[in-house]
C-alpha cells in the first residue's frame, strides 16, 4: 500500500491552518506537523521528514522565504541542505500576487507558488504535482517570470551559461518545457513516446544540475535558448487534469481562465 503524502504546514493564522489540515486529511494527504513562524517550520521539517511544506510568507520571528532558504539551500544543518537525503518540496503560500515574493521564493529554492484562495482540488493537486518532481506556478506569475529574466540581460548572474552537454534532442526538449507544454503536448509534439520524454527531462535537469523544471526554464531564458516572443506565441499554459477552475481562483489580476496551475510536468 502506498504511504500517503507527509505535509508540513507553516502559517500563522489558527484559522489557515484548521482549514488546510480538513482539506488535506479529506483526500487522504497526512498534516505530520504544524508550525506558527519560520523558526518553527525549519524545526519541524528537521523533526518530522516531510514531503512536502505548504509555507506562508508572512510570518512572526522568522518568515516563509528565510525558512525555505534554511529548509533547502545550505544553512549549517538544514534539514534539506545538499547531501542531505529526502529534501521536501516548498510550496509558498500567500494571499498577497507581488513580484517580490515570486521571486524571493523561486530563488530560496521553491517548487511552487500558490495564493490562498485556491480551491481544495487545486491545493491537493499542487501538493502532488510536486511531490513528483514537478513545480508549478500561476499562469499570471509564470508570464511576469520570464519577463523578468529575460529583461535582465547580459548582466543576469545566470544558473548555467553553457548548454553545450545537452544533445540536440535535448535543447529541442528544453526550449519547449520553456514554452509551459506538458509531458504529453512534448510527446504529441515530437512524436515521442510520453516515458522517452521524461527521460530527456531527467537528463536535462541532471546534466544541468537543476532541481526542477522552474530553473529549467529560467535557464532556457537567461542562456538565449529561447525569447519571451516565442513563450507569448506559445499555446496556452497547461493546466492540470479535472474540472476546469474558475478564472478567478488564485491566479492574481492578469490569471487565464481553465489554466491553473501552469505546471511544467505530466
Amino acid at each position: 500500500m502506498t504511504e500517503p503524502l507527509r505535509v508540513v504546514l507553516a502559517d500563522d493564522q489558527t484559522l489557515v491552518r484548521t482549514g488546510f489540515r480538513l482539506i488535506l486529511g479529506a483526500d487522504g494527504i497526512d498534516v505530520v506537523a504544524e508550525a506558527v513562524n519560520g523558526t518553527e517550520a525549519v524545526e519541524a521539517v528537521r523533526r518530522t521528514r516531510p514531503d512536502v511544506v505548504l509555507m506562508d510568507v508572512r510570518m512572526p520571528e522568522m518568515d516563509g522565504l528565510e525558512a525555505t532558504r534554511r529548509i533547502l539551500t545550505g544553512a549549517p544543518g538544514a534539514p534539506g541542505a545538499p547531501g542531505a537525503p529526502g529534501a521536501p518540496r516548498v510550496i509558498i503560500l500567500t494571499t498577497f500576487d507581488l513580484d517580490q515574493y515570486v521571486y524571493a521564493a523561486l530563488s530560496a529554492g521553491a517548487s511552487g507558488f500558490l495564493l490562498k484562495d485556491v480551491t481544495p482540488e487545486q491545493l491537493t493537486a499542487a501538493i502532488r504535482t510536486v511531490r513528483t518532481g514537478d513545480a508549478l506556478l500561476a499562469p499570471a506569475i509564470t508570464r511576469r517570470l520570464v519577463r523578468r529574466f529575460t529583461r535582465r540581460g547580459s548582466d543576469a548572474a545566470a544558473l548555467h551559461r553553457d548548454l553545450a552537454p545537452l544533445t540536440p534532442r535535448e535543447l529541442e526538449v528544453l526550449g519547449l518545457l520553456a514554452q509551459g507544454l506538458s509531458n504529453a503536448e512534448l510527446a504529441a509534439r515530437l512524436h515521442l513516446a510520453e516515458t522517452t520524454v521524461k527521460t530527456h527531462v531527467a537528463r536535462i535537469l541532471a546534466k544541468l544540475r537543476l532541481r526542477d523544471r522552474v530553473q529549467a526554464v529560467i535557464v532556457a531564458y537567461e542562456t538565449g535558448l529561447v525569447s519571451a516572443g516565442a513563450h507569448e506565441a506559445a499555446e496556452q499554459p497547461t493546466g492540470l487534469t479535472g474540472p476546469t477552475p474558475p478564472a478567478s481562483a488564485g491566479l492574481g489580476a492578469d490569471a487565464q481562465p481553465a489554466a491553473f496551475p501552469n505546471h511544467f510536468g505530466r
